[in-house]
């Protein structure tokens, strides 16, 4: 079950933090950097490993991001965000583990840089995800595992772009939130769309017509691939810089959920 306690919470808070730290340097490098970016996710982790205490900032990405995306699969398994059992609410509860299994994937990354083979070629190159959807691909229905999982993401690029349009995620964020949170997170929210979008068909690609793991995009993957784009990948980029803006507000203000007595039905903290 779901631990409820105030670690749990500062943990989730945690990974918000390491959330806003990913997309910040992911779009700082994406409009700065056409070099780095070319090297997909791996050039957002590079990047941090340079900073000062580039390491240990890594080291609170990897426990940070899994805990978010732990958070993200309380939502499938034991409705945690209360989103209901209807079609609707399954398909925000499939987007959230779409959500859940990217973040664990990045979480992954960002352990291979912070531990003693960072500098490894394969870590390095962003080669896991395709390795790692290589292996799932080689086995019976792997195509098929694949596949749905470029569905989630797809589902969970459409309700990236509804939560932007409409600011319902407006609803778990506390009062004392800044007034610009709103307009960060709508740009934030589009711009992750756009991303999750290239991600879902790179899996279906993958998946279904047998594209084969290395047309697999990761963050980085995905935002490098839209180089060529023009304007789109300029507000892309400048959109998910916004958004990291906007998970540094999550990590004060977001409103976690916990379970309730029964063990499903969340109660909201105030």
């Amino acid at each position: 079950m779901v631990d409820k306690s105030e670690k749990f919470n500062w943990l989730v808070r945690v990974g918000y933090f390491s959330r806003a730290i990913m997309y910040a340097v992911l779009g700082l490098i994406a409009l700065t950097s056409a070099q780095q970016i070319a090297q997909g996710t791996s050039g957002i982790f590079q990047a941090i490993e340079n900073y000062p205490a580039g390491t240990a900032i890594l080291w609170i990405m990897v426990v940070g991001l899994t805990a978010y995306a732990l958070f993200r699969f309380c939502s499938p398994l034991f409705d945690i965000e209360n989103n209901g059992s209807d079609a609707k609410g399954w398909g925000k509860r499939i987007g959230h583990l779409g959500s859940g299994i990217g973040h664990l994937a990045l979480a992954y990354s960002a352990y291979k840089f912070a531990s003693s083979d960072a500098g490894d070629s394969s870590s390095s190159q962003g080669g896991g995800a395709q390795e790692a959807a290589a292996g799932v691909l080689s086995v019976d229905f792997g195509g098929v595992v694949i596949g749905l999982l470029g569905i989630a993401f797809g589902v969970t690029a459409i309700f990236q772009a509804k939560k932007a349009i409409t600011g319902d995620f407006m609803n778990r964020i506390s009062s004392r939130a800044p007034s610009a949170t709103r307009w960060l997170g709508g740009a934030g929210f589009l711009a992750r769309a756009v991303v999750y979008a290239v991600i879902a068909l790179s899996l279906i690609k993958a998946g279904f017509a047998s594209g084969g793991s290395d047309q697999i995009k990761t963050l980085g993957d995905a935002v490098a691939s839209l180089a060529g784009e023009g304007f789109v990948f300029t507000l892309t980029a400048i959109g998910l810089l916004l958004f990291g803006l906007f998970s540094l507000v999550l990590a004060r203000y977001r409103i976690i959920p916990d379970l309730g007595d029964n063990g499903r039905v969340p109660a909201f903290r105030a």
